[in-house]
């Protein structure tokens, strides 16, 4: 009983750390687009969304509910499961994290959950019907969905507005985009502090601390929304570069359009009990924004990594949980290693990232095909060396279809030719 007790507050604590991940890992999904645009400070803006994290983890128990009662069948599942879930879920967000990519939270957690799960019990341990229409159907629906939102509310205010460019707009527009991005925070607390609430009441029905079907005890849900509300203030600055710079180039009424569409369809998933993704609908917004302005682009470079990224979330979280389970069912010393394998990896992750730091002072840096340490890069080099230089200092020559460079002696030079005479 002492070994089972101890287990389990070794997953509880491994769940917060993962919700600590995951606070700092979708900080972008709120306040990218409001610090890109100047609407807010950076670390004035994680400050808020850190707050409305922790409100919105105490307004639902739906998400949290279908985690632990839905996705796997909670017979038969030994809390090792939910361990080795959770390993796979931490180093994926890790990894994503380093790249700057927003990828899901929400399905590095699934990964590793049904990955973990399969491994100990077979495939008739995961609820497929449940995966495919609250999981799946979601992941593919909810960016599409907060994409044609965002750009018809972008093209609309386009519209109404003949001159957006005007201070006084602007100014409101920045004003309604801390609004909206105080919204997407508290849908965020709504739907992903659910997501750990839920696995550590599957982890306490595992050890028959509660009923299978009951909601999360109080204490879960007051140590998973403060968890969140820490990692939010720690800040992703390295997603939150890629979500508010390198999608798109965002004016504060695009930033406005975004943000609101995106919390519109998680708080309403939210209510459903639909554990979407919060980062793929907030990504779809931005770019759906980024598309609804006349002459604004996407960085399809950068939205095709992301993409990848999110194909790949699923399969493998699920592969490095299901090796974790494999370790986990050795017995306590395979339970030690795979610990020790979590908490080396991560600090291999977190020394990587030293290397080229991103904080709140070079967030909004306009490097973004350089490093993240403010080099520029290939093309901004390039761009650089073709740039004109300035009027009346070079002239060029065309011979034979060649160019010479002949520089122009500025007047009062003593190299220059004697001005002509004024005619008479």
């Amino acid at each position: 009983m002492e070994h089972i007790t101890l287990l389990l507050a070794i997953v509880v604590v491994t769940a917060l750390v993962f919700d600590f991940t995951n606070g700092f890992h979708d900080t972008a999904n709120a306040m990218a687009t409001t610090i890109s645009t100047g609407a807010l400070k950076p670390k004035t803006a994680v400050a808020m969304s850190a707050v409305l994290n922790l409100v919105g983890a105490f307004l639902s128990v739906e998400v949290a509910k279908t985690i632990s009662g839905g996705i796997i069948n909670e017979e038969g599942i030994r809390t090792e499961v939910i361990f080795a879930a959770l390993v796979g879920a931490i180093l994926w967000n890790l990894l994503t994290w380093l790249l700057g990519l927003p990828s899901s939270s929400s399905h590095a957690l699934f990964g590793g959950l049904i990955g973990a799960a399969v491994m100990s019990a077979g495939w008739s341990a995961v609820n497929g019907s449940t995966i495919v229409t609250k999981v799946l159907i979601p992941a593919v629906a909810a960016p599409i969905v907060a994409g044609l939102a965002a750009m018809a509310a972008t093209k609309l205010t386009y519209k109404i507005k003949a001159d957006p460019e005007a201070k006084a707009t602007a100014k409101g527009y920045r004003a309604g985009q801390i609004a909206s991005a105080g919204l997407v925070s508290l849908a965020h607390g709504t739907n992903d502090a659910q997501k750990t609430m839920g696995i550590i009441t599957l982890a306490l029905v595992t050890q028959g601390v509660v009923a299978p079907g009951s909601n999360p005890p109080l204490w879960v849900i007051v140590s998973a929304g403060i968890a969140i509300a820490l990692g939010t203030y720690l800040g992703g600055w390295r997603i939150i570069r890629t979500m508010g710079k390198g999608l798109t180039d965002l004016q504060p009424q695009q930033g406005f359009a975004a943000q609101t569409s995106a919390a519109t369809v998680i708080l309403a998933s939210s209510h459903l009990g639909f554990s979407l993704s919060t980062t793929q609908s907030c990504s779809g917004a931005v770019m759906g924004a980024g598309l609804g302005r006349k002459g604004g682009v996407v960085r399809w470079s950068t939205a095709t990594r992301m993409f990848v990224a999110w194909g790949l979330t699923l399969p493998a979280a699920g592969l490095v949980g299901a090796a974790a389970e494999f370790l986990t069912k050795q017995g306590t010393w395979g339970i030690a290693v795979t610990a020790a394998l979590l908490i080396g990896g991560s600090a291999v992750i977190w020394a990587l990232s030293r290397r080229q730091p991103v904080d709140h002072h070079n967030v909004t840096a306009d490097d973004l095909d350089g490093d993240d340490s403010g080099t520029p890069g290939v093309v901004t080099t390039a761009i650089a060396a073709v740039t004109p230089p300035p009027a009346g200092s070079v002239a060029a020559v065309a011979d034979d279809g060649l160019k010479a460079t002949i520089h122009a002696p500025a007047p009062g030079d003593p190299a220059a030719p004697p001005a002509p005479a004024a005619a008479v």
